[in-house]
């Protein structure tokens, strides 16, 4: 059975309309014998990861895919971390480098666990789907705070609000539990935007 295991909470600090901090939550699948990171964040969450990677048990350079929800500094700024890995970027937004895969449609990348497109916040974000004791969604900024699930409102840093709903509501039909793209797990409502 996959496993999952947050390795940083990210947080969005803001003040008004402006973010004074924005660091991204980061995620390790165990899908058998692949490892993949969801995220690798910002610049200060580095030693929260490499923590976490001693508590578990698991080296970055165990490590062979990362899937980066979009191309924001917050969300990429560790990727030289993980030195064996193949990069997972959506085609809209993938850097060239022989490392970096872009990902042109929705494509399972190990057992249980896909890429989705869920654009909106960016035009190339995407999300990842798990499929353990629960489906969890790893959704990027997608769903960038709890807040924005509850309230059913877009990401306030979109370039399409209404792209973006329409992917809040595709990620909560699969969803169990969301991880969102500043702040830990959250279960889905039962009822809520089925």
């Amino acid at each position: 059975m996959n496993t999952l295991d947050v390795l940083a909470i990210g947080r969005l600090i803001r003040d008004g309309d402006t973010i004074i901090e924005a660091h991204s939550t980061s995620t390790l699948i165990r899908a058998g014998n692949v490892n993949v990171v969801v995220d690798t964040g910002s610049e200060e969450m580095l030693a929260a990861i490499k923590t976490s990677f001693r508590q578990i048990g698991v080296l970055p350079k165990d490590v062979g895919i990362v899937v980066l929800t979009h191309m924001h500094d917050d969300h990429c700024a560790n990727n030289d971390l993980f030195k064996k890995a193949r990069f997972y970027v959506r085609k809209e937004e993938c850097p060239d480098g022989k490392n970096f895969v872009p990902v042109s449609e929705d494509i399972e990348i190990a057992p249980g666990v896909r890429l989705l497109h869920t654009p909106g916040h960016t035009e190339g974000s995407m999300s990842v789907i798990v499929e353990s004791e629960r489906t969890y969604v790893i959704a990027g900024d997608a769903i960038p705070l709890e807040d924005n699930y509850r309230r059913m409102v877009p990401p306030r840093l979109n370039y399409d609000a209404e792209l973006a709903m329409e992917s809040i509501k595709c990620i909560t039909s699969y969803a169990d539990v969301i991880v969102p793209g500043h702040g830990p797990p959250f279960p889905k409502i039962k009822g809520k935007m089925r």
